[in-house]
């Protein structure tokens, strides 16, 4: 048995009174605290499903428009829109008893209360009263992959989409004239192609759902369009590493830069730049670029880090070799002189 979902202003903390601004505040909270990125083993999983379920609490509270309708049905707000207008147009016809309107308040199996109203043959398709009411089309979900420079700017991008459209030899019934329908083999559908444009904006989470308003399946009988769901991966990069709206780099320095300081060039998203390496510089110490990270749900933009890494030159020159033999020649305390008495050796 499928359980229960859980009530959208649940999940979002809020009351059934919330304004726009305070559902807006809400998720953006929320999504910070629950953004799998900032998890790791076991509870990310969880943390996932969790931000699933606040996207689409935001999706629908966040439209005032699809906001009302789930107020007034329910989290089957599009079967109850579809199920009030195939109400009133079947009591538009003659003698039509429609009989007491039904609360939408609990999960309704609106496919039997077709069934009350206009018999069987509504499921089926084979009922006249069926074909003359409008329905909308189903929600589609397609994956999309985006590199991090993507996510930085935004992207335009061309989806092609299949849909199972009515067939139109049979008008979406699968029958003629008694018999399955020769065109779409009894179904009552058809499988088109179509390929759309759409703007993914900038600062899109991994994992989440970008909401692209009637772009999903064609309705019925002059049905509104249905909507399209984007389910964003990010591809990992070679060079940057994300954690949340933050980036990691590994930056190469010589031995002498990062004993004598130096001034650098350095990867980021867009430009390269130049940054500073002090002077006695370790290795793994992080240098910072504030807001040369991502965007962030709350509309600002996170850090860029640069970990240091010091490496050595693979072979040596005569006169390379003379001056770290003379550096060698220098007193300097021993640097292992702390993992000697840690590890009992006086």
């Amino acid at each position: 048995m499928a359980s229960a979902q859980r009530d959208y202003y649940d999940i979002l903390a809020v009351p059934r009174t919330a304004t726009v601004d305070e559902i807006k505040k809400a998720y953006r909270r929320l999504a910070r605290q629950y953004h799998p990125d900032l998890h790791s083993g076991p509870k990310k999983a969880q943390m996932e499903q969790k931000f699933k379920e606040l996207n689409e609490a935001h999706e629908v509270l966040g439209d005032p428009e699809t906001r009302k309708k789930y107020d007034r049905y329910g989290h089957r707000w599009q079967e109850g829109e579809a199920y009030e207008r195939a109400r009133q147009q079947a009591g538009s016809g003659a003698g039509a008893d429609m009989g007491p309107e039904f609360a939408f308040g609990g999960e309704q199996d609106f496919g039997d209360i077709f069934e009350t109203i206009f018999g069987r043959g509504s499921r089926t398709g084979s009922g006249s009263a069926f074909r003359g009411f409008t329905t909308p089309g189903e929600d589609l979900e397609t994956g999309v992959e985006l590199t991090l420079r993507e996510v930085l700017t935004g992207v335009s991008r061309r989806i092609r989409l299949a849909e199972k459209v009515p067939c139109q030899a049979c008008g979406g019934t699968g029958d003629q004239r008694g018999r399955p329908c020769t065109t779409c083999g009894g179904t009552g559908g058809q499988t088109e192609h179509r390929t759309i444009e759409v703007k993914i904006p900038a600062g899109v989470q991994d994992g989440t759902r970008v909401r692209v308003a009637g772009k999903g399946a064609t309705g019925r009988n002059g049905g509104k369009r249905g909507d399209l769901y984007l389910r964003v991966h990010i591809k990992p990069d070679r060079v940057f590493r994300r954690e949340g709206a933050d980036l990691h780099v590994t930056l190469p320095v010589w031995s002498w830069e990062a004993a004598l300081g130096a001034e650098v060039l350095a990867p980021t998203l867009a430009d390269p730049v130049r940054v500073k390496v002090p002077p006695g510089s370790r290795a793994d110490s992080k240098l910072r670029l504030k807001g040369k990270g991502l965007p962030t749900a709350a509309g600002g933009r996170g850090d860029l880090f640069y970990t240091l890494q010091i490496v050595m030159p693979t072979s040596l020159t005569d006169e390379d070799r003379k001056l770290y033999e003379q550096l060698g020649r220098a007193r300097h305390p021993d640097p292992r002189a702390d993992l000697l008495l840690q590890a009992g050796h006086s």
